[in-house]
This record gives structure tokens, C-alpha cells and sequence, in this order.
């Protein structure tokens, strides 16, 4: 049974499923550690008999090379020239030795050196004697009894005869065994070499009988490297695609959606969250939860949880202490299930999977702008003019906490229109994202106002859907409130200096994010002009390049035409006590004086 497959995509689910696989492949490379680790330290020993067997095979062809026969006489036949030359071959063909060669030679050595030896100790012995008796023999005196130098001699030719006997025994040994050594000495090599050459010769047969196995071995092997490398390239591809994917990457899977989620859990002394893994499948309306959390004793209480959707309702940050949330509700159970993501993008994701709703915000804008148009876009200073705050806040309060529709003939137009703005201003994140903020202030630098509206335009099928749908809603709105400018004074410029610190306001508090703001404004200002063309057509498959050099005394404007002045009567600029105004007089005339 082979290891199970690794997918780059299930390291961003990190499931219980995808941690039992990797410790699979964890297990078998442990296996496999293990097996190098013996195999290296067999390795070594081996390595090390090498060694040992390179130096000993280099010895033993050293002492063949130096080694020269040297046969009894003063000329030496054709065979025997023939065996003095043997060592030559034999030394360009010894690779190791075994018993055919070592034991014989080892018997050589032992019996007939041996003997040799035996002999000489028994010829040195007997030379002694002799020459010791002889001494005495010849010191006897002449004045001695025939009788007595009679005996002697008889007895001085016995320990002559043994002498000459040990003699002749020594130097008939020796020569045995010189003449021996030719064949004894030379047999065990060339059997040696016989198999050696009987090995390789079954080698060669069996190299060729290997032939066709190895072609065919090197074939598949080719096509493995080849496989091997094209599939390396493909997987570094997904790789890098996958790792530079946005937040919002789905892993493929058999769910809808999955992943880990932290659920509030009330107790009685208040509320913890839990991490459990979850899984929704939407044609089901199945909603399945884990506990991925060790208690105390260290087991972990792995029996999932199912449960039917009901619905699905994202949670405003107002309402509560924790980011990414969301409430849910099933059948089995009474109540709200509050769930917490691991990012805004996320969340998104397990809203969109079940078709969860926004709090009430959708509907709150729609309904303004509805209110809006209704009562008429002629007003003077709309948008501009600010509403009461407390008022306003009422008005929140009463949509957002207490879920009430809003009333028409409760609010008035300056306290609808201020909380459109303010509940654009308290959204988590702006309409066009932090994400594409410095894109689209860059669109915005462009010389070209073609290409400042080409990126502009592609730009905004980069967003979120949810959030591309808000856009078109308010800039068409705001378009239709800009046709009316010669009633209200709001012109696309006047609209996009109250709406571009809102819809685009940088996630940073910084100098450079102050200085951008006029860039936010021109956004918003392409958008609203170019509504019908935003969102009628798609984006050019291109995007203009950036310009090569900085902007230098030019304007920036929508148009070649000249733009119209952001004057106002005083009266627009003035709001009610204790209201929301966007700027003063003074700022208003310092900015065209």
C-alpha cells in the first residue's frame, strides 16, 4: 500500500485528515532514516575492508613484482623462463585472493619451507657434532695402541656417515623444494585465475543474458527522470501560484467549505472560545463541527457534531469584542451560534458558502438612497450639508441595535444622508479594501486620463463581490446626484471630495496617507463619471504601465476642460448646532483663493 498524496492546497486547511497523512510520510521517512543511518555505518565497515583489501591486493603485487626466480643451474629452460614471466601477467590480473590461492600457498609454505627448516636445524645439529668429534679424533695421539686408534677411526667414519647423510638429506630437501615452488608456487595462482576468469566469464554470460533487462531498466529510467523533472516544474508552478494566492484561496474539496473555525461556547462563569474543525455542504445544509482541542487529560473529544442551517448572518464589530465573526443558526438547536474565522477574508469565504447575509448594512444603503431619491436630488448642498449627531446616532441605533426598519417619515434628508456617510466611515474595512488602496492611488497618478481610467476600471473587478455591488449602487446613485449639480450644487468633484476619505481612506494614520487624499478623491470621481462604462463592459485585458517619471506642474483633472470651482454659499458649509460638518468656510475659501 502506497503513502497517501500530499496536496500543496490542504496545508490551508491543516485538517485532522491532512495531519494523519503527513504522519504517514513522517513514519516512513523516519523508516528510511533509520535505514540510511545502518546502511551508512555497513557502508563504512565496507569501505574500510576496501581499503584494507586495496592495500593488501597493492602488497601482494608488490611482493610479485619483486619477486624473481632463480633456478639451479646457469641457464634456465623455456618453461622455466615461461614460469619466471608468469608473475608479470599475473600481476596485471590479481584482484583479490580466496582459499584457492591462500591455502595452498599457506601449505606451501608450511609443509615444504617448513620441512626445509626441519632439515637445516637437523643438518646444523649433526655439523656441530662432527666437527666437534672430529677435533678430538685428530687430537689423539699417535703413541696410542693400533687397537684403540682403530676403534676411533671406526667410530669417527660412523659420525662421518651421519653427518654426510644429514647432509645430503638437507640439500636434497632444498632442492626439492626449489623445484617444487615452480608448480606448487605457481599452480594455486593460475587455479586462482582460472575462477577469476570462470566468474568472469559467467559474468560476461550473464551481462548478456542482463542486456535487454538493463536496456529496458534504462528506458524506464529515462522516462522516470523525464516524468520526474516535467512534473517538478508543473509542481513548482502550483507551488508559487498557491503561495502567492490572495487570503480568499479555496482549497479544492468535497465540501463547500471547510476549515477551523472558534466557537463561543457560554459557561458559567462566562464565555470561552473553542477551536473545532468544520465542514458545510451546501445541497445538504449540513453543518459539521469538531473539537480539535486536548482537555486537561490530554485526549481529545474528536466525535463531530451535525447540525441543519438555518441561516446565516455576519457579526458587526460594534457587537462584539472579537474580529471576523459570524452568527449561525441550526435546527437542532435554539439560538445563535456565534463562529469566529481566522481572517476578514475567511469569513467571507464561509458567508458566501452559506449564503449568509450582511447585518442589515445592504439594506440600510439601498434604503437610504431610495429615501434619497424620492424626496428629490434638486436639495440643496445633499450630502454636503450635515445632519444632527444626535440624530443621527438615534437613527444607527435604531437600524443596527434595536433591527428596525427605517421609517421615512421619522428622519429627515440631512440625517439620512449623514448616516449613509457614517456607516460607509464605520465599516471594518473601506468599500474599495486596504488591500487595493495604494493601486488605486496609483491609478490615479497616472498623466494619461484614459489610462487613469483603464486601471481604475480593472481595478474594480479586483474587489470582493459584495463589495463591487455596494459600489455600483452608491455611484450610480451619486451619478444621478451629480446630474442635478445645477440644482445642488454637487458636482462629481464636490462628491468625490466628500466620498474618497470614506470609500478609500488608507488603513494608516500617516503624513503620506494625508497627502494621498487628494488621489482618493480623483478615484471616486472616475468612478462616478464612468459608472455606465465600469460596469457595463469589462476591463481591457492590459492595464497601463505606470509612468517613468514623476508628474511636474500638471494638473490632475477628470477632463482637458477646465473643472468647476468647489464654492459654495456660506450657507451650505454652515450645519446645524451640535452637527456633523465636513468643513468650514474658511477651509472651503482657502482652498481656491
Amino acid at each position: 500500500m502506497g503513502l497517501p498524496t500530499l496536496e500543496f492546497s490542504d496545508s490551508f486547511l491543516d485538517s485532522p485528515e491532512f495531519r494523519e497523512r503527513l504522519h504517514c510520510h513522517e513514519i516512513e521517512l523516519e523508516r528510511t532514516n533509520r535505514f540510511i543511518k545502518d546502511l551508512i555505518k555497513d557502508g563504512n565497515m565496507l569501505v574500510s575492508a576496501l581499503r584494507s583489501l586495496s592495500l593488501a591486493v597493492q602488497r601482494f603485487s608488490q611482493s610479485l613484482q619483486e619477486f624473481q626466480f632463480e633456478c639451479i643451474g646457469d641457464a634456465e629452460t623455456d618453461d622455466e623462463i615461461s614460469i619466471a614471466n608468469c608473475c608479470v601477467f599475473f600481476l596485471s590480473q590479481i584482484q583479490n585472493a580466496d582459499d584457492v590461492l591462500i591455502s595452498p600457498l599457506e601449505r606451501f609454505r608450511k609443509e615444504q619451507i617448513g620441512a626445509v627448516k626441519e632439515e637445516k636445524k637437523q643438518f646444523d645439529k649433526e655439523t656441530e657434532k662432527y666437527y666437534s668429534v672430529l677435533e678430538k679424533h685428530l687430537s689423539l695421539s699417535s703413541k696410542k695402541k693400533e687397537s684403540q686408534l682403530h676403534e676411533a677411526d671406526s667410530q669417527m667414519s660412523k659420525d662421518r656417515q651421519v653427518f654426510y647423510d644429514a647432509s645430503l638429506q638437507y640439500v636434497f630437501k632444498i632442492q626439492e623444494v626449489q623445484e617444487r615452488k615452480k608448480f606448487e608456487f605457481v599452480e594455486p595462482l593460475l587455479a586462482f585465475l582460472q575462477g577469476l576468469f570462470t566468474f568472469y566469464h559467467e559474468g560476461y554470460e550473464l551481462a548478456s543474458e542482463f542486456e535487454p533487462y538493463k536496456q529496458q531498466l534504462q528506458f524506464n529510467l529515462q522516462n522516470a527522470r523525464n516524468n520526474f523533472e516535467s512534473t517538478r516544474a508543473e509542481v513548482e508552478r502550483l507551488m508559487k501560484r498557491i503561495r502567492s494566492a490572495e487570503e480568499d484561496f479555496k482549497a479544492p474539496s468535497c465540501f463547500t467549505m471547510e476549515g477551523y473555525l472558534y466557537i463561543q461556547e457560554k459557561r458559567p462563569l462566562g464565555s470561552v472560545w473553542t477551536r473545532y474543525y468544520c465542514t458545510y455542504e451546501k445541497g445538504s445544509q449540513m453543518f459539521t463541527m469538531s473539537n480539535t482541542e486536548a482537555r486537561p487529560n490530554g485526549v481529545v473529544n474528536g466525535t463531530p457534531e451535525m447540525f441543519k442551517l438555518r441561516s446565516c448572518v455576519r457579526r458587526k464589530t460594534d457587537s462584539i469584542d472579537k474580529r471576523f465573526c459570524f452568527d449561525i443558526e441550526v435546527v437542532e438547536r435554539h439560538g445563535v451560534i456565534t463562529l469566529q474565522a481566522l481572517s476578514e477574508a475567511n469569513r467571507r469565504l464561509w458567508m458566501e458558502a452559506m449564503d449568509g447575509k450582511e447585518p442589515a448594512g445592504f439594506n440600510f444603503v439601498k434604503k437610504c438612497i431610495e429615501l434619497v431619491e424620492t424626496r428629490g436630488l434638486s436639495t440643496l448642498g445633499l450630502y454636503r450639508t450635515g445632519g444632527v449627531n444626535s440624530k443621527v446616532q438615534r437613527l444607527m441605533t435604531s437600524v443596527f441595535g434595536k433591527k428596525r426598519p427605517l421609517d421615512a417619515d421619522t428622519w429627515d434628508n440631512k440625517t439620512i444622508t449623514s448616516g449613509l456617510k457614517n456607516y460607509f466611515r464605520c465599516l471594518a474595512e473601506p468599500v474599495l479594501t486596504y488591500r487595493l488602496h495604494k493601486e488605486f492611488i496609483k491609478a490615479a497618478k497616472y498623466d494619461d486620463q484614459k489610462y487613469r481610467v483603464r486601471a481604475i476600471h480593472a481595478l474594480v473587478y479586483k474587489l470582493p463581490e459584495k463589495n463591487r455591488a455596494m459600489l455600483d449602487v452608491l455611484t450610480n446613485h451619486l451619478l444621478k446626484v451629480s446630474s442635478h449639480s445645477d440644482q445642488n450644487m454637487m458636482t462629481v468633484s464636490n462628491l468625490g471630495m466628500i466620498f474618497g476619505p470614506t470609500l478609500l481612506r488608507s488603513q494608516e494614520e500617516t503624513v503620506a496617507a494625508m497627502m494621498n487624499i487628494k488621489f482618493q478623491n480623483i478615484v471616486v470621481e472616475i468612478l462616478i463619471e464612468n459608472h455606465h462604462k465600469v460596469y457595463l463592459s469589462l476591463p481591457l485585458p492590459q492595464a497601463p504601465s505606470s509612468r517613468s517619471t514623476p508628474r511636474r506642474n500638471k494638473a490632475i483633472c477628470l477632463s482637458s476642460g477646465k473643472r468647476k470651482a468647489r464654492l459654495y454659499p456660506p450657507a451650505l458649509c454652515l450645519a446645524d448646532n451640535d452637527s456633523e460638518s465636513l468643513c468650514s468656510l474658511q477651509l472651503l475659501y482657502s482652498c481656491y483663493s
